[in-house]
């Protein structure tokens, strides 16, 4: 497999503030690699560097085997882009929108099957200022998938959205990749890029932190199962440390938190709860994810 996407030693600065700090990496062909951390964590100016929209200030980045900037014409051709913040005038409509975009390219796409395949065909005659939001954000895919790209790129999809739209994109994001195009996209949300991506790179104020698979990245971290659980009434939870499986419990008013490990880690508990007749409400098991990779990695919460 080869690389369509090469980045060593990135380094951007606006001023003082370094938004990028000679951080290196590769893009596989035909993978959905993805760029996770908190806003102003840098993942929005490298995205930029590596389309040719801005110049970074030291390193070198490669896109489909050439500089996005000296040969901005040639690789624009072959390479979709979603931005963070997008819009057309208001009066424009989806049809006239995809023509539009269509003719900047010598590559072009069907357009009635790009809407047919983003559920936009009934709303083909309507104005943009009509849309809703995730009709606009399918819209903008369209517009960056017109030219049949061979690397599309997604800047925070999803943010903004409802979670059944945020669903429904992902499922998009899947049948794109199904298509044979290479998907790079920045997102906030360890949920979607656990859910998403065959790759992740954890970024954290302008510095590569961890890349890797997701399922990697959690084996790596070894972190604990929890089961959840309320206690009516404030109750004290029972002592349940003296359990082989169970690592420690915190309790805060009637939510308890138990930590520990094994087959039979969830099992023990309830068995211990219902052996001392305590009641408890809303059981849940909940397993290590990306977000308990980057606390682990960053020791701080996501920042939105």
């Amino acid at each position: 497999m080869s690389s369509v996407i090469e980045v060593r030693n990135l380094r951007k600065a606006y001023g003082t503030l370094i938004a990028v700090d000679d951080i290196s990496f590769d893009v596989e062909e035909g993978e959905i690699f993805g760029m996770v951390g908190p806003n102003g964590a840098g993942k929005t100016t490298t995205i930029e560097c590596i389309e040719g929209l801005r110049q970074q200030n030291g390193g070198s980045v490669k896109l489909l085997g050439m500089d996005p900037i000296e040969k901005r014409r040639t690789v624009a051709n072959h390479i979709g882009i979603q931005l963070q913040e997008s819009a057309l005038p208001q009066r424009l409509r989806v049809a006239e929108a995809l023509d539009l975009f269509a003719s900047f390219y010598e590559r072009r796409a069907d357009a009635e099957e790009l809407l047919s395949t983003l559920g936009l065909t009934e709303k083909r005659s309507s104005s943009f200022k009509k849309l809703s939001g995730g009709q606009k954000q399918r819209l903008f895919i369209a517009l960056a998938l017109i030219n049949r790209p061979r690397v599309v790129f997604f800047d925070e999809l999803t943010t903004g959205l409802d979670p059944q739209a945020r669903r429904s994109m992902w499922d998009l994001v899947r049948q794109i990749r199904e298509q044979g195009c290479t998907v790079f996209l920045t997102t906030h949300f360890m949920e979607e890029a656990e859910r998403l991506c065959d790759r992740v790179l954890i970024i954290d104020r302008g510095k590569l932190v961890s890349l890797d698979t997701p399922e990697a990245m959690i084996r790596s971290l070894g972190a604990e199962n929890r089961l959840v659980f309320t206690l009516p009434g404030n109750q004290a939870a029972p002592s349940l440390t003296d359990l082989p499986q169970v690592r420690r419990v915190e309790q805060f008013g009637e939510r308890v938190i138990v930590y520990g490990h094994g087959e039979r880690f969830a099992s023990s508990v309830v068995f211990a709860l219902e052996d001392a007749g305590v009641d408890f409400l809303d059981l849940r098991t909940e397993q290590p994810n990306l977000e308990d990779v980057f606390l682990s990695l960053t020791g701080q919460e996501m920042r939105e």
